[in-house]
């Protein structure tokens, strides 16, 4: 980690996607620099919050099918050495995630036809389950990013918070709401970006909770404001906005 400057790993440490070796000597670097500590806890509680945002419960005869399933699969021998082209093993989890997911799927596919409304449900949620992971793995693109920051403040009244983590090298951002109240019926939060003062579309989420990863490039943003608008969203804010964040 010699050639790496040890305070734009935060991101990737929090995110556990370093080496063994790169976890060891960075948390060496840790112990005296209390900016990145600070910097750590924040990136460790925005991952877990996101998680949490995007987590999916699977239909109980899904567990059923994979656990019925479980003793005819052969385990994979273990390797003792590693080729070439082999994966790092500080990056390999995300792979193994996937290749689990498309497992558990192919096996709930694969052990025996099902109704079709079961089968409808089960390509829902196999759409929703790749939706999520392909999101996911953008949104740990942005966290791991070596200029990553984030910025959190609280809505009008107290009530919630956002925070908003960008990557100028990445040109994107991504904003998560936490106790925020749920829109009256009709109406979604919007995501803005603030380009000096002119307010750009960035998306909708309709509940006062979970991550969204904001539409369109940076782009000299000064920041992220959020504004309560009729369902579908607007061309511009039609009221003043519940949370303005600076990028710093």
């Amino acid at each position: 980690m010699s050639a790496v400057d040890p305070h734009t790993l935060t991101g990737a440490y929090a995110a556990h996607a370093l080496d063994p070796e790169e976890s060891a000597a960075f948390e060496l670097h840790l112990a005296d620099c209390p900016a990145c500590a600070q910097e750590v806890a924040g990136f460790a509680a925005t991952l877990a919050r996101l998680g949490s945002a995007g987590a999916v419960v699977p239909p109980e005869a899904l567990k059923v099918r994979v656990m019925a399933a479980l003793p005819g699969v052969r385990q994979e021998a273990p390797r003792t050495a590693a080729g070439p082209g082999s994966a790092r093993p500080g990056r390999r989890a995300g792979a193994w995630t996937k290749f689990a997911l498309a497992a558990c799927l192919a096996v709930a596919t694969g052990a025996g036809a099902l109704a079709v409304q079961q089968h409808g449900q089960a390509e829902r949620a196999r759409d929703r389950a790749a939706a999520v992971q392909q999101e996911s793995d953008r949104l740990t693109a942005l966290l791991t990013a070596p200029d990553a920051r984030t910025v959190t403040g609280s809505a009008t009244g107290g009530s919630g918070v956002g925070t908003v983590v960008w990557s100028q090298e990445r040109g994107r951002a991504a904003f998560l709401a936490s106790g925020m109240p749920v829109p009256a019926a009709g109406t979604t939060y919007e995501l803005w970006f603030d380009d000096a003062g002119t307010m750009r579309p960035a998306g909708l989420l309709p509940s006062g909770e979970g991550a969204l990863l904001l539409s369109g490039p940076l782009r000299g943003a000064k920041g992220v404001g959020v504004t309560v608008e009729p369902a579908g969203g607007s061309a511009k804010p039609s009221g003043a906005p519940v949370m303005l964040l600076a990028f710093t």
